[in-house]
């Protein structure tokens, strides 16, 4: 793996979603990472639409994101499908 796009997986590990108190990366909610040019691009989803953690979850994406030094933009792209479900949370992770 670029050891870029491992830098922002890691970043991602700390941002924790308050109601389930496990990183959205743990939880599956990251689905795929690109990186062009400073822009990273994260496509991700939540656990339900309508989550009222929508906003802590975007700007932890951010300003994880917005640490690392080579990165300039952070594009959020939230989908739907898949539909999230208890099945993608990381095996062991509960």
């Amino acid at each position: 793996m670029n050891p870029l796009l491992e830098r922002c997986w890691d970043a991602l590990r700390s941002v924790i979603d308050p109601e389930l108190a496990l990183d959205i990366v743990t939880l599956g909610l990251v689905y795929d990472i690109t990186f062009a040019e400073g822009r990273v691009t994260v496509m991700h989803t939540l656990t339900t639409p309508g989550c009222p953690m929508q906003h802590v979850i975007s700007d932890g994406i951010r300003g994880a994101l917005g640490r690392i030094p080579s990165i300039h933009t952070v594009d959020l792209i939230l989908v739907w499908d898949p539909g999230w479900h208890p099945g993608m949370i990381a095996p062991g992770a509960l």
